[in-house]
């Protein structure tokens, strides 16, 4: 096969992994080739990818999970993910590799660190996650999902924004259609997996709306797995109608249909509700590396386009009453969405292949645009 190869790195978690995927897409659109290197863990969105993406799945190595034991062998997992990615970059010769953060990148970023290919790194938060931080310094580019970025001394950013898959852009700036005298969508979105405190919280919330305002609901919750079967149970007891998986493969569909998205703050959820336009309430996870997801919903919240509550201000009460004047004021609702939609960076794609293609070529420093810390 022709084309330049491009050696993706990417896992964990659909954060990284979407914009992957929009990055993936791209590239093959202009004639390259796109190679993905993952974990299983990463491997469990692939499924979205082109077929043309040679797909690699490398050993999980992290020490965020395993006993002592486990913790213990990881520095020889990652040392031998490092070699064989040596001796793969040796014969496949590379024009770019492109780390989007989580262990996996990690081979293939020391990989071309030690070979000299050029390389660069995608950090879809306001914050750099560790890999990223530890690689910052290490790679020709920088590319921030999210602006302003902090970025450690003597590394340079280039604001692309976040990509989002085909599907989102699809929807992008789909007209919305302001809460009214007839059904209301909602769309309840933890995460790729769900989140438990959504799963607690929201069905009560939305439950003690006035009863006329319930009758007219209609919620997609993504809950756990653990969760869905209490968290349909307890919708369908109180009268709401409402679909409950552990994975809905149609978000770009709901989230242009839905009058209000409930969600966790992650760079994706954030980038697809301002790319399509949707007045949201963000919930950021506490326990995020550095409250990175707070850094990501400020400028939602600074911009009026998302009600931002802090997991410990979370109750039932204060989220019925911010869901219900969202709901009860249609006007606030479309100015929330049109808010959303102008922070929305629909070309973020372009952008950022076009920086790969910039650092491939080594030319990557003649357009470069300093992210403010």
């Amino acid at each position: 096969m022709s084309g330049r190869l491009c050696i993706i790195a990417a896992g964990g978690t659909g954060g990284h992994m979407f914009p992957a995927q929009a990055l993936a897409e791209a590239l093959l659109a202009r004639g390259w080739r796109v190679r993905l290197s993952t974990d299983a863990r990463g491997a469990r969105y692939t499924g979205g990818f082109p077929q043309a993406v040679e797909i690699e799945q490398v050993a999980s190595a992290t020490f965020a999970r395993g006993g002592l034991a486990a913790k213990a062998l990881v520095p020889l997992r990652i040392a031998a993910g490092v070699a064989a990615a040596m001796v793969r970059m040796l014969r496949q010769r590379p024009a770019v590799v492109v780390g989007f953060g989580g262990y996996p990148s990690i081979p293939a970023l020391t990989a071309a660190w030690a070979l000299r290919r050029p390389r660069m790194i995608h950090e879809q938060n306001g914050v750099l996650g560790r890999v990223n931080r530890a690689f910052a310094r290490r790679v020709d580019a920088v590319a921030c999902g999210t602006s302003p970025t902090a970025l450690p001394a003597g590394a340079a950013g280039v604001h692309t924004g976040n990509p989002v898959r085909a599907a989102v852009r699809e929807r992008a700036g789909a007209a919305y259609i302001p809460p009214g005298d007839y059904p209301l969508s909602i769309l309840v979105i933890g995460g790729s997996q769900g989140a438990r405190i959504l799963s607690d919280v929201v069905p009560p919330a939305l439950a003690a709306l006035p009863l006329e305002t319930v009758q007219r609901l209609r919620v997609a919750h993504q809950a756990r797995e653990e969760d869905g079967e209490r968290v349909a149970e307890y919708y369908a007891e109180h009268g709401v109608a409402a679909e409950v998986e552990t994975f809905f493969h149609d978000i770009p569909r709901r989230m242009s249909e839905a009058q209000l998205v409930i969600s966790r703050a992650g760079a994706s959820s954030v980038a697809d509700l301002t790319v399509i336009g949707r007045p949201s309430i963000l919930v950021p996870y506490a326990a995020a590396a550095e409250d990175h997801q707070s850094a990501n919903a400020r400028p939602l919240a600074e911009a009026e386009a998302a009600v931002v509550l802090a997991e410990e201000r979370l109750a039932v009460d204060n989220l019925s009453a911010h869901v219900a004047e969202i709901l009860d004021n249609p006007d606030a609702a479309l100015g929330m969405a049109l808010a959303a939609r102008r922070l929305g960076v629909e070309d973020a794609t372009e952008r950022l292949t076009a920086l790969v293609e910039r650092v491939a070529a080594g030319t990557h420093n003649d357009n470069n645009d300093e992210a403010a810390k």
